[in-house]
């Protein structure tokens, strides 16, 4: 296995166990590669996957909305009270088109480190999960950032590392030099393992 993929099975925060994993929940900072493997798992996994992510919440909030999401000019995000109730809303239907039935990938960006990863995980409850870690250098992750022309400038250095703070992994994956398709066969070999 290459050093850029490891997985610690027993060791993350999953629950593998009889059932067949139902989520799969990515964290990584902006611009870490999460979309490009998430839609490579959409193509390796053998049943099909509905994805979502963090962006596309972000985006169907309105454009203003007191209390809700500010990004800084030097690439800060403050999320307030009403973001964290829509927030809340918006897992809480992932969670149950998952126990309708569906396969959900989530691309997220756990700003609190482990108070994040704690919000997800109330909300699944005992559903099987697979907890996944998407790191890149902070440099490389900023050369991605001003290439997409799409984000803050200072989002992706200033998010690389805490939003791995006190996260437990069942599989994590380094895109720094790992193309997203490796990345994703590695998760995908985890999640049917």
């Amino acid at each position: 296995m290459s050093r850029a993929i490891k997985s610690e099975s027993g060791t993350g925060a999953g629950y593998r166990g009889a059932m067949a994993a139902r989520m799969i929940i990515l964290n990584g900072g902006s611009s870490s590669g999460k979309s490009g493997i998430v839609r490579c798992l959409q193509a390796v996994l053998k049943e099909p996957w509905l994805a979502f992510g963090v962006d596309g919440f972000v985006d169907a909030m309105p454009a203003a909305m007191d209390e809700g999401i500010e990004f800084g000019p030097s690439g800060e995000v403050v999320v307030g009270p009403a973001f964290r109730k829509l927030e809340a809303a918006w897992m809480s239907g992932i969670v149950a088109m998952c126990r309708a039935g569906a396969n959900v990938i989530i691309d997220d960006v756990f700003l609190g480190g482990s108070v994040s990863q704690s919000r997800w995980a109330k909300a699944v409850g005992d559903l099987e999960v697979v907890w996944v870690g998407v790191r890149c250098d902070a440099e490389v992750a900023a050369g991605r950032e001003i290439a997409r022309g799409d984000r803050v400038g200072g989002m992706a250095a200033s998010q690389a590392v805490i939003v791995h703070e006190g996260v437990k992994y069942d599989v994590e994956v380094d895109t720094t030099r790992t193309e997203s398709i490796d990345c994703a066969r590695a998760i995908a070999k985890y999640v049917s393992g």
